[in-house]
């Protein structure tokens, strides 16, 4: 598992590792059912604390990315689907609250359109 941090970067590590194995999972990089890095062996192939891997391993369980199987290990979770339905639905949340941002401060649809590169 190739997780890349940026230390220097304002976003907590914990967060950084979330967002780093959601697209792995989305981008079929990390297989349903795929065990990962145990939090020690994470925390050294990162060099960080492990408190910080077991806290974003916590939060991936709480949103159903990963699943952890006493004395077995962590592991993908098989509905992969449903973890990737949910992460867009997440960035689409956050464009959403853009626009809501862009319009309160006088913009109108068309004028956000026109402006959006992509």
């Amino acid at each position: 598992m190739n997780i890349a941090i940026d230390y220097q970067a304002r976003t907590p590590i914990y967060e950084q590792i979330v967002l780093e194995i959601e697209k792995m999972v989305a981008l079929n990089i990390l297989q349903p059912g795929e065990k990962i890095a145990t939090i020690r062996e994470l925390a050294l192939t990162l060099g960080v604390n492990p408190n910080t891997i077991k806290k974003a391993y916590d939060i991936l369980e709480q949103k159903g990315v990963i699943i952890s199987k006493s004395t077995k290990g962590t592991f993908i979770v098989d509905e992969v689907l449903q973890v990737k339905e949910a992460k867009i639905a997440q960035v689409i949340g956050k464009i959403n609250e853009y626009i809501g941002e862009l319009e309160n401060i006088g913009l109108d649809r068309s004028e956000i359109k026109k402006r959006l590169k992509f």
